[in-house]
């Protein structure tokens, strides 16, 4: 069964781009687009390449051989992935120097199939692992990325009555670098959370094929669990009986261009070249609805999967929240207590700004009045229950970690916004101001009480939400 290509995805030079009509014309309409002209001053386009344009594999032995890595085996599919391996970035250039040698050898009989598998370096943490090393720098078009700043600062999830954090559901960060040689390939999925992604290629090239959001229940069979594998073999119309109806849209990615994915754009990508990719998945006030209603689905879905045991569970719900963050990466709780620290972030930026309608103050007002709606959804859907859950605002204001993730998160969008690197008032002082609009207990304890503060500190901010 072929596809139906109906269109390309728009090219266009991210030096003519403003972040302004960045997020007008692809964050807020949620459309898909190429960017060339954001990688050129990039360390990794010099120290990862080679000079005849190929991945410098010799560089990444000598310089980072030792990290263990998670490799994908294209050919052997494992559940509704492909079959992940572990190695040493080491013993996985050599292989691939090695396919690559006999690839190009005189053995040009097509029908000769020596069992050898196809492997692909997916996921590598290779900003947490090496942070002293910086290979590049994300553009602004993408830096008002609310996740992996948080995660620079805090784990998604830990365990509140031990105090113990848990490295199986915490992820580090969403910043990973690829490496494959041609033919690797990654299945047909929509991004983590909904999460946005972009992807820049230091160097080779691939082909993407997006589907809309709209047509995405199409390749889900008819209980909506599975998703279709590869779009290019023969896919099982009876079990996926909407895969027929599907129109793709198509792009092939040059060496150098970055490409943004929107939340819920499902995707299938091959590597026609040797090639080496700079990926991060991020989310921001554009896409957080997206995040929140699949967050809730999973929620629900963990739910019926235990229902049968309801009865017999000391606390059925930590039991639904605990197995939600093991296989989500995030449950309920963890995302108010994100979007807590994040408000109160934003309140603290906000209070360093001089009364003005700067594009930083808006955002800071898009980022807050985006919260309160999500709570709101949160509210309705009961969505916190945990007693022990809540946000101790005078700890927090005090809390030297809060202090630097206030601080980065200001040059953060100053750099965006191109504003003045003005001083971000310390929490002592916003600790004065905060007491006027906290409840007397001076905690955020649910949703609720997050929608109550965000609107009693808009109704005497200089920077009002609308």
């Amino acid at each position: 069964m072929g596809i139906e290509i109906v269109g390309q995805i728009e090219k266009i030079n991210g030096k003519e781009l403003s972040y302004k009509d960045f997020a007008e014309r692809y964050l807020a309409k949620s459309q898909p687009v190429v960017i060339s002209d954001l990688t050129e001053d990039w360390r990794a386009r010099e120290d990862w390449v080679a000079e005849n344009g190929l991945p410098n594999l010799h560089f990444f032995a000598t310089h980072f051989g030792k990290s263990r890595v998670q490799v994908a085996d294209c050919d052997r599919r494992e559940y509704t992935d492909q079959k992940r391996l572990e190695m040493s970035v080491l013993d996985f250039v050599e292989q691939w120097a090695k396919d690559s040698v006999e690839d190009n050898g005189e053995n040009d009989d097509d029908d000769d199939d020596d069992g050898k598998s196809v492997l692909y370096l997916k996921d590598w943490h290779f900003v947490k692992e090496y942070p002293n090393y910086t290979a590049y720098k994300t553009p602004p078009l993408f830096s008002d990325d609310w996740l992996n700043i948080y995660l620079d600062h805090y784990q998604m999830h830990e365990d509140r009555e031990n105090f113990q954090k848990y490295d199986q559901i915490s992820c580090s960060d969403y910043r990973f670098v690829y490496m494959g040689g041609k033919g690797s390939w990654t299945p047909l999925h929509a991004d983590v959370f909904r999460s946005y992604s972009w992807s820049a290629n230091v160097c080779g090239r691939k082909r993407w094929l997006f589907l809309p959001p709209s047509q995405s229940h199409l390749v889900y069979d008819r209980y909506m669990k599975n998703c279709v594998y590869n779009i290019f073999e023969d896919v099982n119309e009876t079990k996926f009986p909407g895969f027929k109806e599907t129109t793709w849209l198509e792009c092939i990615q040059e060496s150098g261009d970055t490409i943004f994915v929107p939340s819920g754009w499902h995707h299938q990508v091959y590597n026609l070249e040797d090639t080496i990719s700079i990926n991060h998945n991020w989310l921001n006030a554009y896409n957080l609805a997206c995040v929140w209603d699949l967050l809730w689905k999973d929620y629900k879905d963990t739910e019926e999967s235990i229902e049968d045991i309801r009865d017999i569970s000391d606390d059925f719900e930590a039991l639904c929240q605990r197995n939600l963050a093991a296989n989500t990466g995030m449950n309920l709780n963890d995302f108010f207590i994100f979007m807590s620290r994040f408000a109160l972030g934003n309140m603290v930026l906000q209070e360093s700004l001089n009364p003005c309608s700067s594009a930083m103050a808006q955002n800071l007002v898009l980022n807050l009045s985006t919260i309160k709606k999500m709570m709101m959804k949160m509210i309705s859907a009961g969505g916190v229950t945990a007693k022990d859950v809540y946000l101790d605002l005078r700890e927090t204001l005090e809390d030297p970690q809060f202090l630097r993730f206030c601080r980065d998160m200001g040059r953060q969008y100053k750099m965006i916004h191109k504003e003045e690197d003005n001083k971000v008032l310390f929490p002592e002082e916003f600790l004065l101001k905060i007491m006027g609009f906290a409840d007397q207990k001076m905690q955020i304890c649910s949703p609720k009480d997050l929608v109550e503060m965000i609107d009693r500190y808009s109704a005497c901010s200089s920077n009002p939400l609308a």
